[in-house]
């Protein structure tokens, strides 16, 4: 009888990665297929009940778009007051990092995960500003959708004709104790975007005739819906080398990829990283 046993080199990174972790902060990523299903809301409803349960809460940066539900959950919470700063002809309000760490709270919200810092930031990617939070024990929720992971931009751009510009490594999905899906349906989301829920009334008419078209809305959803299942079966994965529960490693195919001097090999190795 063939016994299946761990192998030792995964079981001391599992065990080293596991040490880590309990050194730093956790990570909570609130994941949408767009924009306007909820990412935001749903963050500080979770982090309003944790202050209600004497957790530690102040919001580092949230971006309401004028959505009143949104800024009306914003009220009571404590907030950082965000940083000014010049660029070019006008000023751009920036998470105020220093301020973030010098509060040290237990859990901080920011928002937008991909964005992309003014010029003279500290760090050029506010994912960036979120690393350094965990590297400070500080706890972090964070919100983000499918398009912005590198290994679906690709796919983003060739099924809506959009090139997603503002990315995240999927390394970061690795750093994440939880993905929280907020999930809603095509038709619901068209439904929010007629309403004005979630942009001005002229900018979403022209996102329902491009981004939020149902094929596309179809297709983001069903990316969001995989990349959260990979979450959990990673983690699972992760359990079971720190248990040392023998067991059918990998559920899932096998992959090979072959790579060669194309100009698609690159997309190739990302979505196969990914992948395995």
């Amino acid at each position: 009888m063939t016994i299946n046993r761990p192998n030792p080199d995964a079981l001391l990174a599992a065990v080293h990665k596991d040490e880590q972790r309990t050194q730093r902060g956790k990570l909570k990523i609130f994941l949408g297929m767009a924009a306007g299903v909820g990412k935001t809301f749903a963050m500080l409803v979770t982090a309003r009940a944790l202050r209600d349960e004497g957790v530690d809460v102040v919001v580092g940066y949230i971006e309401t778009h004028g959505r009143p539900e949104t800024e009306e959950l914003l009220a009571d919470l404590e907030v950082i007051s965000s940083r000014a700063m010049d660029y070019r002809t006008v000023q751009l309000l920036e998470m105020d990092l220093d301020a973030v760490l010098a509060r040290h709270p237990q859990l901080v919200l920011v928002d937008e995960f991909a964005h992309t810092n003014v010029p003279g930031s500290r760090h050029r990617k506010r994912y960036q500003d979120v690393i350094e939070l965990l590297d400070a024990g500080i706890d972090v929720f964070t919100t983000v959708n499918v398009q912005h992971f590198e290994s679906r931009a690709d796919a983003v751009r060739q099924i809506t004709g959009i090139t997603v510009h503002e990315t995240v490594p999927d390394s970061l999905l690795d750093l994440a104790n939880e993905v929280e899906l907020i999930d809603l349906s095509p038709a619901d989301l068209q439904k929010r975007l007629s309403e004005g829920k979630v942009y001005t009334a002229e900018r979403a008419d022209l996102a329902a005739a491009n981004f939020f078209r149902t094929g596309n809305l179809t297709a983001l959803r069903e990316m969001a819906l995989r990349l959260t299942a990979e979450h959990v079966d990673h983690q699972l994965q992760e359990y079971m080398q720190r248990k040392q529960i023998a067991g059918p490693w990998k559920s899932g195919e096998r992959l090979m990829v072959a790579v060669g001097p194309s100009p698609y090999s690159e997309q190739l190795i990302r979505w196969t990283r990914r992948m395995a």
